[in-house]
Order: structure tokens, then C-alpha cells, then sequence
């Protein structure tokens, strides 16, 4: 795959491919100008962190996740899912424009965006012949206003879980913000199953971006008692806090985003069964939610019509290395839910264990809308694994992250993930490394990097996270991001 190497001639790239797109629906030289039946409807739920383990049928004892879980027992369930970029704005934008964030721009959550002149997926998809809608959280600046959307009802930034305010938008035009007394994922449900409940004449396409659990979570109140007296059991790397993180770098120990740190206030969990139930009862709101999409659609007999995809922005930490949020490289904060149904092409009860990332979404989605995947995006399609075609995969991938010193303190870095390995550059002075085998050490407690017996595997290593970079056209130069206000934590 050959990128543009400037920012200006990736736009021009891009909107010459948007373009191409258009006029070949236009005069029907691509598949998107197929007969409505022939093409699903699309929906698209996004948890806000939600964790690759995070469901029944993952294997979570203590949640219970019956329309999650459906998804996957009649689809396909992706075990090995990713994120290129653990971090909000970021890790969305490669979900909605199919790129790296060294290649949009969209690089952390302070002053980045999709750049407002190439075409995002859902344009792609409306201009393939689909109604779109979008309801959610985008993070993104702006809150994606600056699409033409059918339908449209989101926030800019943060939501108040009781009291949220919302824009709304029908075909384009946008009303004034205005706050509603309504916990705000039943709102966005509510607003989702009427979009859904009116006639359709073209295939439809609707993004609903959920906002729980991201803190501050407030529970909503019909789950205010759930997980009452349930124990929650340590994980196994909880108390490397309490031996100073020995043979940690700096990178880890320095990172502000521990349970119990005070400079973060509200935001900041004061204990793990707190963090834990709290993100639990996020979880099982997303899937009370998502039941409530596929009852519609099922008694409008749509639900075999429609590509049904959970999935979520990154991962979370739940107590890992005494850490919530995300960020870090570690696999709790990288590891994605990913399933997708849709029997008209997916058997049910289809397992795939390639690594997949959410780079391949964007190429996903347009592969089920008939519409060509433009050559700039950088991820690949996953309908020929949820096929269960025997191809060749990627064996390998790059991570970057770069909002420091930021509101979290964690130190930027690029990372290369292979089946076995992971190894991690955290790149600014003093450059500091880890080396894991998550075969014999899947917590990642004992780094490798430094020990002799392993300096061909991190030279091996070293040598693709710098492969990986110039096959993906990595010419981002790092610019620190805003401070914290007193720079330490506790």
C-alpha cells in the first residue's frame, strides 16, 4: 500500500478517492448501486472502554451480557481484537477514517480532529446510496457537525450522565444545543429505536456511540444495588505498586493514572471494587441498550438484514498494575471487544483468532455497503476471516500513543505487538524500553529488555517496530501536549 508522504497530498488523495466514489455510484459502475436487498443495513454500537473480556461469552463470570453475547453465539467473534492508539479522540478517528493517527493528524484528545476535508467512512457510505445516522459520543472536535448526516443527535466533548445536552440534526441542519432530564444512553437508545421504528426507502447505516462507563460514571438508577456483596478478585499484577514496580521504566511509574491518585479528584476511583463494579454496570447498561436495538429491529423483521457490530474505542484498565483508564501498551488497554452478525454471510458460532485492529473497521464497514475501499486506508477488510477463508494475515502490528505530558502523564510511545512479543519504545529522553512474552508472562510483569539472553529478540524487534513505521508512512514529528497543572501524582 502506497500512502501519500505529505499531509497535503494525503487530502488531495483523499478527496479525489471521495470523489471517485461518488461519481461511480452516481453512474453506476459499483457494487453500491446493487438492488436494496442485496446490501444490509448497518449498525454499528461502540462501547465507551469497554473491555475485550468484558461479556459472558468472553468468559466473564460476574457479567451478565445476554445481547452481547448474542452478537458473537450468531456472528463471529474476533478473540484477538486491538486499538492502534488506547485514547479517545484518536482511537475513534481511526474507527471513522480507516487511518493511523500519524497519518490523520488525529493524535490525542487536546487539540486533534479528522480532518474536515476527506471523507470519512459514513460519507463514504452515504454517498454508496445509505440513509445516516449517528447518535452518540464522537469525541472528535466538532462532534462530527461538520458531516451531513439524515439523522443526527450527539454532544461535543463530555456528557452528563443525568442531565446531558444534546445537538440534533435531520438532514444536515442542526438545532441549538438544549439539556434533557434523561440518563443519557437511555436517551441515545430512545432516540435510536424511533430513527430505526420510521420508514426507511434506501438501506440504512446507524453509528450508536455509547457514553457509559467513561468516568465520571454515575450508574443509572435502576442498577444502583447491582454487585452488592459480590467480591472482586485482584489481579495478579495489583500490588506491583507496593514493591515500587521493580524493573518497571520510569514511563510506568510516573504515569498518573493509578487507583486512588489524588490530582485527578472525581475522575480518580478510590478503590478497586469501586472501579470495577461501577465499569461492570457500564457494561451491562451498553448491553441493556443494544437489546433494545435488536428488539426493534427484529419485530420489524430487519434483524437478518442488518450487520450488527459491537465493538469498543480501546480497552481499560481494571486494577492491572494498580492502573485504570488506558493509554499505557499493556493488553488490557489495547485489547478490544470485536464480533459482527450478519447470517446472510457469517455462520453463527465463527471464532477467528488472527490479530484484527480497529484500523480494519472503516474497510469493514464499506465492504458490507458495496462501496470500494479507498486505497489510502491502511487497514483491510475482516470479511474474509468472519468468512473463515484460509489467507494470509498480519503477523504484526504498530502501536502509537502520544498525548503527554497531558492530563495522565503517560509517556508517549510506539510499540510493535507480534503473536508472542510486545515490545516498547517510550521514545522521548530519557528513552526507556519493555520487552514482553506474553506467552509465559501474560501480565506483563517481568520485562525482558534487559536481559542479555534475550538481545537478538529485542534487536529482531527494534529493527520492525522501525519496518512497521515506514510501511505505514510514519513521518509524524511529536509535539508535547498540555501540561499537568503540578506534574507529579500519588
Amino acid at each position: 500500500m502506497t500512502l501519500p508522504h505529505t499531509r497535503r497530498e494525503f487530502l488531495r488523495s483523499a478527496a479525489a478517492t471521495g470523489a471517485a466514489v461518488m461519481g461511480s455510484a452516481l453512474f453506476g459502475k459499483t457494487a453500491a448501486t446493487s438492488t436494496p436487498d442485496a446490501r444490509p443495513n448497518i449498525v454499528f454500537f461502540l462501547g465507551e472502554g469497554a473491555r475485550w473480556d468484558e461479556s459472558s461469552i468472553a468468559g466473564n463470570p460476574l457479567l451478565k451480557t445476554p445481547h452481547i453475547d448474542r452478537i458473537a453465539r450468531e456472528g463471529v467473534l474476533f478473540r484477538n481484537a486491538f486499538c492502534i492508539n488506547s485514547l479517545c479522540l484518536p482511537a475513534r478517528a481511526t474507527i471513522l477514517s480507516g487511518l493511523y493517527s500519524h497519518t490523520s493528524g488525529a493524535v490525542d484528545n487536546q487539540h486533534s480532529k479528522v480532518p474536515k476535508n476527506f471523507s470519512i467512512v459514513t460519507d463514504l457510505i452515504r454517498d454508496g446510496g445509505y440513509e445516516i445516522a449517528f447518535i452518540g459520543k464522537s469525541h472528535v472536535e466538532g462532534a462530527l457537525m461538520d458531516r451531513y448526516w439524515d439523522y443526527y443527535f450527539g454532544f461535543r466533548g463530555q456528557a452528563d450522565y443525568l442531565n446531558p445536552v444534546i445537538v440534533e440534526g435531520i438532514n444536515g441542519k442542526f438545532s441549538a444545543p438544549r439539556k434533557y432530564n434523561e440518563y443519557v444512553d437511555d436517551l441515545l437508545t430512545r432516540k435510536a429505536v424511533q430513527w430505526l421504528s420510521r420508514p426507511h426507502e434506501r438501506p440504512f447505516c446507524l453509528f450508536l456511540w455509547f457514553y457509559a462507563p467513561h468516568a465520571p460514571f454515575d450508574r443509572p438508577l435502576r442498577m444502583v444495588d447491582e454487585f452488592n456483596g459480590v467480591p472482586i478478585p485482584k489481579p495478579d499484577s495489583f500490588d506491583e505498586y507496593l514493591g515500587g514496580y521493580a524493573g518497571k521504566p520510569r514511563g510506568v511509574i510516573d504515569a498518573c493514572n493509578k487507583i486512588g491518585a489524588r490530582f485527578l479528584e472525581r475522575d480518580a476511583p478510590r478503590s478497586l471494587e469501586e472501579l470495577v463494579k461501577d465499569h461492570y454496570c457500564g457494561i451491562e447498561s451498553n448491553d441493556e441498550d443494544i437489546g433494545q436495538v435488536l428488539d426493534v429491529l427484529e419485530k420489524k423483521n430487519l434483524l437478518d438484514q442488518t450487520a450488527v457490530v459491537w465493538s469498543s474505542d480501546h480497552g481499560f484498565f481494571l486494577g492491572e498494575h494498580r492502573f485504570y483508564d488506558k493509554r499505557l501498551m499493556y493488553e488490557p488497554s489495547i485489547r478490544i471487544p470485536l464480533m459482527l452478525r450478519y447470517p446472510r454471510r457469517i455462520k453463527a458460532g465463527t471464532v477467528a483468532d488472527k490479530m484484527v485492529l480497529n484500523l480494519d473497521l472503516a474497510p469493514t464497514l464499506l465492504e458490507l455497503a458495496g462501496v470500494p475501499v479507498p486505497s489510502h486506508f491502511q487497514g483491510k477488510s475482516l470479511m474474509p476471516l468472519a468468512a473463515q477463508q484460509h489467507l494470509a494475515w498480519r503477523e504484526d502490528w504498530l502501536y502509537e500513543y502520544y498525548e503527554y505530558p497531558g492530563y495522565e502523564n503517560v509517556k508517549p510511545c510506539r510499540g510493535v505487538r507480534t503473536e508472542r512479543y510486545k515490545y516498547i519504545h517510550y521514545f522521548t529522553e530519557p528513552q526507556e524500553f519493555e520487552l514482553y512474552d506474553l506467552q509465559s508472562d501474560p501480565g506483563e510483569i517481568h520485562s525482558l529488555h534487559g536481559d542479555p539472553k534475550f538481545a537478538a529478540l529485542r534487536a529482531k524487534l527494534a529493527a520492525r517496530l522501525e519496518e512497521l513505521r515506514r510501511e505505514t508512512n510514519d513521518h509524524y514529528v511529536y509535539v508535547p501536549t498540555v501540561p499537568l497543572d503540578n506534574g507529579v501524582c500519588t
